[in-house]
């Protein structure tokens, strides 16, 4: 979100577009399609700690709901736009496409900084969020969930205000919640854990032992530390991730060559996924630039942050040695660096599969809450196990089939799923 010459949304269409072309998409079907259906703005005001009143920005966009309710995350981040937040919102509609799951895409934001705001503060601004969309979000019309820098308390405010609102129990209203409060076990693992489901389905499809591979992760926040935990029980090695740093507003890569200790990093980083620099290098890792990660000599790499971050202009740094990208982060590859990618015949698992364990135990945590019965871990994540592994596999299949890239064969599934849930609706 910091290149400002970058759209998101545009990034979004031209995916879609390419896709709509190569399946033959009526046209009304794909004007329909490349845009959402819904979308909110509003102000929401705050008194702050110091009696002043300050006005946040807040979003929420319902991209498509043909397949059930909306779903999607809410992300707190002072650099927040409405072209990001349709990006994210198309993208979860593809993703609860390819795990075929029935749910349709949404995403919502406020523009802010948590770092900067009192826990009051914060709680002010979630509730305020619920106020302005009240109305239009419900387990029956939109479920929100965490997202960038938002966490489960942030939810559990969400979910008071709405119950305060409509005056009744509403735990489906919004997913991860505090386990006790309606949350679901395995959810904090889901994301990171999905995504090495698929590059675990992956290196099978190649032959490759995941215990004679090496990984590189960009970002160490929810979704790395677990697909990190996850790849470490595999069997594969971690030679380095990178992390934003709040005091220097910038990223930096941390690596030692004989593998990362994830314990030890956890035990120096802050809870917004921040590794401290000094203690870092006192337990014997190099501290590079922030966009050194890509640059590895390693077997795959895994961007887990944000948008916009394999680009035309560092793609070529990546080293001959990479035979997979599993992309945990939604929208990491622009158009121009995946055309190379795709000619380097890197197989990379796209975002909206390789990511999709966050909303399909999402949508886990979504049952539960309406039928107020709640399953033991184990049984969660080996549901999502499945969700997982099946999705990858009929990705998988039809690439090979239609020799197509993973990205456009995971596309065609997912918007050939949700242009025929709107014919039979008789939308379009």
């Amino acid at each position: 979100m910091s290149d400002k010459k970058f759209n998101a949304f545009e990034m979004a269409q031209a995916q879609f577009d390419k896709v709509a072309e190569l399946i033959g998409l009526d046209s009304g079907t794909r004007e329909f399609l490349r845009n959402p259906m819904r979308e909110y703005h509003f102000s929401i005001p705050v008194k702050m700690d110091d009696g002043t009143v300050k006005v946040f920005r807040g979003f929420r966009v319902q991209h498509n709901d043909a397949r059930g309710p909306g779903k999607g995350g809410i992300r707190f981040h002072p650099q927040e736009t409405i072209d990001t937040v349709k990006a994210l919102a198309t993208w979860m509609t593809w993703k609860c496409a390819v795990v075929d799951i029935p749910l349709g895409g949404s995403k919502g934001g406020v523009i802010c900084d948590p770092h900067n705001l009192s826990l009051k503060e914060q709680e002010q601004i979630c509730r305020g969020w619920v106020r302005q969309i009240a109305k239009d979000v419900g387990p029956v019309r939109d479920v929100p969930a965490p997202d960038v820098m938002t966490n489960a308390q942030h939810m559990l405010w969400m979910l008071d205000e709405f119950e305060t609102i409509h005056g009744g129990k509403y735990p489906g209203i919004i997913t991860g919640k505090p386990v006790g409060m309606g949350g679901s076990l395995g959810r904090t693992e889901a994301t990171g854990y999905g995504v090495i489901f698929t590059l675990r389905e992956a290196l099978k499809e190649m032959n490759i032992n995941p215990d004679t591979t090496t990984a590189s992760f960009q970002g160490f926040g929810n979704v790395a530390q677990y697909a990190i935990e996850l790849y470490l029980r595999l069997g594969g090695k971690v030679i380095c991730v990178s992390s934003w740093d709040q005091e220097d507003q910038t990223s930096y890569t941390f690596r030692r060559l004989s593998g990362i200790d994830l314990k030890q990093l956890l035990s120096i980083t802050n809870r917004f996924g921040g590794i401290d620099k000094v203690k870092a290098k006192e337990l014997g890792y190099e501290v590079l630039p922030g966009e050194a990660w890509i640059e590895q000599e390693v077997d795959i790499l895994l961007p887990c942050a944000l948008e916009n971050q394999i680009t035309g202009e560092n793609v070529n740094k990546i080293k001959k040695s990479v035979k997979i990208i599993a992309e945990g982060a939604n929208g990491p590859t622009t158009p121009e660096a995946d055309k190379i990618i795709h000619e380097r015949k890197i197989f990379n698992i796209p975002d909206f599969l390789a990511n999709a364990g966050g909303v399909t135990c999402s949508y886990f945590e979504q049952v539960q809450s309406n039928m107020n019965y709640y399953w033991e871990k184990d049984e969660v994540l080996g549901k999502l196990d499945v969700k997982m592994t099946a999705a990858f596999l009929a990705v998988s299949e039809l690439a090979r089939k239609k020799n197509l890239y993973m990205r456009d064969a995971a596309y065609v599934i997912s918007i050939g799923r949700v242009a025929q849930a709107c014919k039979d609706r008789g939308w379009v």
